[in-house]
């Protein structure tokens, strides 16, 4: 499991003009599923990003989470962190899971956000979105498992 993570003020998912889920300050994490991942990453990623210190406190030093700041979460369904672009110019998504168990860990792996405090904001799986975020920072992290 591949997650991407970006410290944003603001995050949004809209769908042919409509808009679907919006956060504030928090995180806006891009979820990649590769063929070999199970519900053992997706427990262990999600209380990964929750407790995760990236959010500065009173002295500026990255010591607190969003959790800590009461923020938010956005999370957006992301096969092509998988993509595979070493040979050609095309890419690969071989390695990204189909989509059956692909969308089956991304409601556990918001299930389980749940479950550790925070109710995520949802994309919708397998779906052409138009994400609009503001990284706060930047900052941009990669966790994989």
């Amino acid at each position: 499991m591949k997650i991407l993570i970006q410290r944003v003020k603001k995050a949004s998912v809209t769908i042919e003009g409509k808009l679907i889920s919006k956060i504030g300050d928090g995180l806006l994490i891009f979820l990649g599923i590769s063929q070999s991942d199970t519900i053992n990453q997706v427990e262990y990623l999600a209380k990964k990003c929750i407790n995760l210190r990236i959010f500065e406190d009173e002295n500026g030093k990255m010591n607190m989470s969003v959790r800590d700041i009461g923020g938010e979460i956005l999370v957006v369904s992301q096969f092509t962190l998988y993509a595979d672009c070493s040979k050609g110019n095309r890419p690969s998504f071989t390695n990204s899971a189909e989509p059956e168990i692909a969308e089956k860990l991304y409601v556990e792996f918001a299930d389980e956000l749940n479950k550790n405090g925070i109710k995520p904001k949802l994309g919708i799986f397998g779906a052409l979105m138009e994400v609009e975020l503001v990284n706060f920072g930047p900052a941009t992290f990669i966790l994989e498992r």
